[in-house]
């Protein structure tokens, strides 16, 4: 086999053209059936096997740099880096992380997982590079669904002021996660029918170099002018008119192409972008075929494509599409906006249920935030389904354009905690500080699905400012489901009756706190008061004036940094108001996680059941101590 020969960066130099074919289908077999075993992001990164021979081919590592968009595509580029064999580990605690991680491999030259910002990096390193004096290539890659991000256009418009070289890679797929959507999506639509354009730019371009004396000013200045030979064919040339070279469209599965081009963009002076067309999920047929369902994927049986874990319980996102669906149905005015998520985020039934009512925006989070809010005080109630960690890109419009008009944006907060073996960049760890910070937002936490779906109704008909509602990933707990006192604003559900010791659990946290109250009463500890937070803003003060009277010891478990979060907020006013009683806040500590299973997760940040009553005893035994 060619790959095994592929044992450290630059190996594939030592490979032939002739077998750059053979290689290109060995790495696929071995992502297929490596993804098959582990799970991961298998789509995007069959698209791009080609493209990342070919880069690797004109460029050297770890002198040039190469930046990953997103990164979920970067799993050809680790292998070619001397990482095949960490592949056994894939997204498992201590091995290969899925997204480009700086720690892994001097060969990635940006931490990625988000997307929209490679250009941004790639064009920071450009300018270290010409300051310093040094010498070598930077390539960004950029997913045609990433174009769609307002940070991209940013960071075009200011690399258009560079004389120096930079490469920006368009990887054109017609896909981000879903099928891509607006004005970007149409424009490289456009572009994908003028496929001849390529072949006559280079031709016409080697014609006039042979003209004697004067053939290369004369390129030179095509190059420069607004008149090009694209505009000539293709009218309003977006790159071009911002003064970025466009070379392409290229097929990105023609590696000699790709290479030629490649190798023509380095020698040009200033930014160029390249254009590729990819096909998400090729050489396998049922990435191919659905290639949303394939682009994150558990571990699946190859020859059919079918998982090997069969789904079976609900999960929050399908308690989250339900709910919605149902509160539609009742008041018109309900919308539904993603940001290229509806599969993710659970809104395809409601899609396809309420069509003139659902909004992709695209990789948009930022303007998902703002437009929501110019729906609202138009009369419309928006509900902006996001996972916790992409919403992070829209504080500055949840403060400013949202919750300083108080108006009534319903966020769904899907992926909030925890979510394993994506990793660090992926975990929903946030959300309950950045939100609580601002004034009028309200914040829920659900103990259970069908409390979710509850929350949902109560924001839509008793609600009108801005509120979240965050719950985690997978299966939707079922506990507790006879514990459905009604929902009323900034109230508390006490589960079970205590003294001493109260236990208030948030959101994911509650299951296992119940099990915590279980064990403090099984060991004789404390009968536990236990407590089901439900709203973590507006903290319910009613309550812990309530606990204060006979409980010595608060102890709050959250699925969130401990800075800013519930636990803070309740240290806080009990150290203001009732300083007698110790508060215990349990939280993430300062430090980001990384990828691997929920459960190591919990355990390494002390949120499993064990860990949280060893905590829970150490304290109370400190506090009984002090007390004689």
């Amino acid at each position: 086999m060619i790959l095994e020969k592929i044992k450290k960066p630059n190996d594939i130099h030592k490979v032939s053209l002739e077998d750059f074919p053979r290689l290109a289908e060995e790495i696929r077999s071995f992502l297929i059936q490596t993804v098959s075993e582990t799970g991961g992001h298998l789509a995007s990164n069959l698209g791009v096997v080609e493209l990342t021979l070919a880069l690797h081919n004109v460029l050297d590592f770890p002198q040039d740099k190469l930046i990953w968009d997103v990164g979920h595509q970067a799993y050809t580029h680790k292998i070619l880096t001397g990482r095949k064999d960490g592949f056994k580990k894939l997204r498992k605690e201590g091995g290969l992380s899925g997204f480009p991680k700086r720690n892994e491999s001097d060969c990635d030259s940006f931490d990625t997982g988000h997307s929209s910002n490679s250009i941004s990096a790639g064009l920071g390193y450009v300018r270290a590079r010409d300051l310093l004096g040094e010498k070598y290539t930077v390539v960004s890659v950029i997913g045609d669904g990433a174009l769609t991000g307002g940070m991209a256009y940013e960071a075009l418009n200011n690399a258009a002021e560079l004389k120096t070289n930079f490469i920006i890679i368009i990887n054109d797929n017609n896909m981000s996660i879903s099928k891509n959507v607006g004005g970007m999506a149409t424009y490289l639509s456009a572009l994908r029918t003028a496929e001849t354009y390529t072949g006559m730019k280079i031709g016409v371009t080697k014609t006039l170099k042979k003209i004697p004396h004067v053939g290369t000013a004369v390129v030179d200045t095509v190059r420069r002018t607004k008149s090009s030979i694209k505009q000539l064919i293709i009218p309003g040339m977006l790159f071009e008119n911002m003064g970025l070279t466009y070379l392409g469209p290229v097929d990105g599965h023609n590696m000699r192409q790709m290479m030629k081009l490649f190798n023509e963009a380095k020698r040009v002076e200033g930014p160029v972008i390249v254009h590729v067309l990819t096909e998400k999920g090729r050489g396998y047929e049922p990435a191919s075929s659905h290639p949303e369902r394939f682009h994150g994927t558990g571990p699946f049986e190859i020859r059919s494509g079918k998982p090997l874990a069969e789904k079976k319980a609900l999960t929050y996102t399908d308690c989250f599409s339900r709910a919605i669906c149902s509160v539609a149905e009742k008041n018109p005015k309900v919308v539904a906006v993603t940001a290229a998520m509806p599969d993710g985020t659970g809104l395809n039934q409601f899609r396809q249920k309420f069509p003139e009512r659902f909004f992709d925006v695209g990789i948009a989070e930022e303007h998902a935030v703002t437009f929501a809010a110019g729906m609202a005080l138009g009369g419309i109630i928006p509900v902006f389904a996001v996972y916790s960690s992409f919403l992070q890109r829209g504080i500055d419009q949840i403060l400013h354009d949202v919750c300083m008009q108080n108006l009534h944006v319903i966020f769904a907060i899907d992926r909030a905690g925890f979510v394993g073996a994506d990793g660090e960049t992926h975990h929903g760890c946030f959300d309950l500080s950045y939100l609580s910070m601002i004034p009028n937002m309200t914040v829920m936490a659900p103990k259970n699905g069908k409390e979710l779906e509850e929350m949902l109704k109560f924001a839509v008909e008793e609600l009108d400012g801005p509120c979240a509602i965050r719950y985690p990933k997978g299966t939707a707990c079922t506990d507790m489901e006879e514990c459905d006192k009604p929902l009323q604003k900034g109230i508390s559900e006490v589960i079970c009756q205590g003294s001493e010791i109260a236990v208030l659990g948030v959101g994911s946290m509650v299951s296992v706190c119940q099990k915590v109250c279980e064990e403090l009463r099984d060991h004789k500890t404390a009968r536990a008061t236990f407590v089901s937070v439900r709203f973590v803003k507006p903290v319910d003060t009613c309550l812990l004036d309530q606990l204060s009277k006979n409980h010595s010891l608060l102890v709050t478990v959250e699925e969130n940094v401990k800075s800013g979060g519930f636990g803070e907020h309740v240290s806080a006013y009990m150290e203001a108001c009732h300083p007698e009683v110790r508060v215990l806040p349990l939280a993430i500590g300062d430090h980001f996680i990384e990828h691997g299973t929920v459960d190591s997760q919990r355990v390494k940040t002390g949120l499993n059941v064990q860990e949280i009553v060893d905590a829970v005893e150490q304290s109370w035994a400190d506090l009984v101590h002090n007390k004689k």
